[in-house]
C-alpha cells in the first residue's frame, strides 16, 4: 500500500523534470548568416532594427532580402542582393562613427548619435544637402 502512495508522487515529478526540460532553450543559433549583428540576438530585437531600417530608408524587406515568387517567403540568409552587404558596410560605420565620436563613458550625457535616418530620412539613398557645400578657396555654395 505505500509505494501507491509514492506512484502520484513519483509521476508528478517525473512530469516536472520533463517539463523543465522542455522549456528550456535550445543553445543553436535560430538566424543564419548574421555578420553584424550579434549571432544570439533576440527575435524581438532583430525585429525592432529591421523595422529601424526600413522606417529610416522608406523601404520594404524586399530591398535588401531575397524573396522567393513561387513560395512568397524572403531568405533571409541570402546574401545575393547587393543591397544587404552596403547595409552591413553602413551599421559598421555608423558604429564606428558614433564611438568615436559620442563614446563619453558610461554614466556622462550622451548627445544625440547618428543613425541611418539621420542621412537617408526615409529615402533608400541618403540626402546630400548641397546647399552648405562650399567651394575650396570660395564662400558660395554649390546650387
Amino acid at each position: 500500500m505505500k509505494n501507491f502512495r509514492k506512484t502520484p508522487l513519483i509521476i508528478a515529478s517525473i512530469i516536472f523534470i520533463i517539463a523543465g526540460l522542455a522549456a528550456v532553450e535550445p543553445t543553436q543559433h535560430k538566424f543564419k548568416n548574421l555578420k553584424v549583428l550579434p549571432k544570439n540576438i533576440s527575435e524581438d530585437s532583430l525585429d525592432k532594427i529591421m523595422d529601424g531600417f526600413k522606417a529610416a530608408l522608406g523601404v520594404k524587406c524586399g530591398y535588401c532580402h531575397l524573396r522567393n515568387d513561387s513560395t512568397k517567403k524572403f531568405d533571409f540568409a541570402s546574401d545575393v542582393k547587393p543591397e544587404k552587404e552596403t547595409a552591413r558596410k553602413m551599421m559598421l560605420m555608423t558604429k564606428g562613427i558614433n564611438k568615436k565620436y559620442f563614446n563619453y563613458g558610461e554614466g556622462k550625457d550622451m548627445p544625440r548619435t547618428i543613425t541611418c535616418i539621420t542621412c537617408h530620412r526615409g529615402n533608400p539613398l541618403p540626402l546630400i544637402d548641397t546647399t552648405s557645400i562650399k567651394k575650396p578657396g570660395d564662400n558660395k555654395t554649390f546650387k
